[in-house]
């Protein structure tokens, strides 16, 4: 029985379709709605930048930074006798490529 009504209201309303002439409506009306959550998300957006930054310097982000890279490299120049070539070059292309992956989420 449900099947038959719904039979019948699809083919009524196919039968008597009626096109209505937007002229543009449709367009103006989305140009003129508020643009609300692109600017809460630029807000945003520069809170957290903020914040990371002020992190980063409060934290001594660079002190941290200079005295990874400086033991890196220390512990490499101590061990370079026993560093293996293929090794190196294999870490250095990862590092490039996780580099350019998170390179590339940012944008």
């Amino acid at each position: 029985m449900v099947e038959n009504n719904d039979k019948l209201l699809e083919d009524f309303f196919a039968a008597n379709r009626q096109e209505i002439a937007d002229n543009g409506f449709t367009r103006r009306v989305m140009r003129r709605l508020p643009d609300r959550s692109d600017r809460l998300a630029h807000v945003w957006t520069a809170l957290c930048f903020a914040l990371a930054v002020v992190l980063f310097v409060a934290l001594d982000g660079i002190g941290l930074i200079e005295s990874t890279l400086r033991e890196t490299l220390a512990g490499l120049l101590e061990n370079v006798s026993q560093a293996d070539p293929k090794s190196l070059v294999i870490a250095g292309i990862v590092l490039l490529y996780f580099m350019y992956r998170k390179i590339a989420s940012l944008a």
